[in-house]
C-alpha cells in the first residue's frame, strides 16, 4: 500500500526503536511490547507525522474540499499537517466490491475527520484505527438491513463512498454522511478512557445534554422545523444531525436557535460562520 505521507523518524524515535529491538531479542517481548507502545504513543508519535502532504493530496483538498478552501493560509497549513498525521495513523480497508481505497477517498475521508476535530488539535480518533469503505450501501447481518455508515466503538468507522461523496457535493442541505459518522466518532471518543479522553468541555456538554433531550422531544412531537426527524432517535443521533447542520447550514442554524448554536460552537471549539465571506 502506498504511504499517504513522507515520514521521517526522529533521532529520539530511532534511539527508542534500537532499545526496543535489543530488549525484544533478549527475550522480554511480553513485558516490553506494551510498554514500548505506550511510550511511543505518548512521547514519540506526536512528532513523527508533522510532515507535509504529497502534492497530489494537496490538489485533491484544494479542488474538492470547500471547508479547506475557506480556511486562512495559516490554518490551511495546519490542516494539511494534521491530515498527514491522520492518514498515517489509520488503516483504510476496501470492502464489498471495492478493491482499493484510492488516494482521493483517503484524502477526503481523512479531511472530514480533521474538519470535525479542527477545534481540538490533539484529537485523532485514537480508538478508531481502521476505516472500512464500501462502494455503496452495505448489508449488515447484525441489523438485517442496509446501512450507509456506522461507527463501532470496538475500533472502526464504516462508510459508503457513494453516500459520502454525495454529502460533500451538496454543501448546504444539512445532510452529510462523512460529517455525521465523524460526529459519532467524536462523541464516542470523548467518553473512551484513552489519551484523548474527556476533551469536550464538561460544562458545555452538560448544557448540551439538557438541550438535546428537549429537542428530541420536540422532534418526536413534530414541533421542530429545522433538524430532520432522524435526530429524534436518541442523543447520539441528535448530536450527529446537529453537527451536519452546524457545518452545512450555520447561518440558518444560528438564526433558528442562537443558544444551541453557541453551545455547538463551544463543543466544537470553532465557528463555521467565521469562515464565510462577508455578504
Amino acid at each position: 500500500m502506498e504511504p499517504n505521507s513522507t515520514i521521517s523518524l526522529s533521532g529520539f524515535g530511532g534511539i527508542a526503536l534500537v532499545i526496543f529491538l535489543i530488549v525484544y531479542f533478549l527475550g522480554a517481548q511480553n513485558t516490553i511490547i506494551p510498554i514500548y507502545k505506550a511510550f511511543t504513543k505518548r512521547f514519540i508519535n506526536p512528532y513523527l507525522f508533522y510532515v507535509d502532504l504529497k502534492p497530489k493530496y494537496k490538489t485533491i483538498l484544494q479542488e474538492h474540499f470547500l471547508y479547506y478552501r475557506l480556511l486562512s493560509k495559516e490554518n490551511q497549513h495546519i490542516f494539511k499537517k494534521r491530515l498527514a498525521k491522520f492518514l498515517a495513523l489509520k488503516e483504510f480497508v476496501p470492502r464489498g466490491e471495492l478493491t482499493q481505497v484510492s488516494d482521493e477517498m483517503k484524502t477526503l475521508i481523512g479531511a472530514s475527520a480533521i474538519q470535525i476535530t479542527f477545534g481540538h488539535p490533539h484529537v485523532y480518533f485514537e480508538q478508531f484505527e481502521r476505516i472500512l469503505v464500501y462502494p455503496d450501501a452495505y448489508y449488515s447481518e447484525i441489523t438485517q438491513r442496509y446501512h450507509y455508515g456506522e461507527v463501532n466503538p470496538r475500533g472502526f468507522i464504516i462508510l459508503s463512498w457513494k453516500n459520502f461523496i454525495e454529502g460533500y457535493l451538496n454543501h448546504d442541505n444539512g445532510r452529510n454522511l462523512g460529517l455525521h459518522e465523524m460526529a459519532h466518532a467524536l462523541h464516542i471518543e470523548n467518553s473512551i478512557n484513552n489519551e484523548e479522553y474527556d476533551f469536550l468541555d464538561f460544562d458545555i456538554l452538560k448544557m448540551w445534554n439538557r438541550m438535546a433531550l428537549d429537542y428530541i422531544d420536540r422532534i418526536r412531537d413534530g414541533e421542530n422545523s429545522f433538524f430532520r426527524d432522524y435526530g429524534g432517535t436518541n442523543r447520539h443521533e441528535f448530536f450527529a444531525v446537529m453537527i451536519e447542520n452546524f457545518f452545512e447550514r450555520p447561518a440558518q442554524f444560528k438564526e433558528y436557535d442562537p443558544d444551541l448554536y453557541r453551545v455547538a460552537c463551544g463543543l466544537m471549539n470553532q465557528d463555521p460562520l467565521l469562515l464565510l465571506p462577508a455578504s
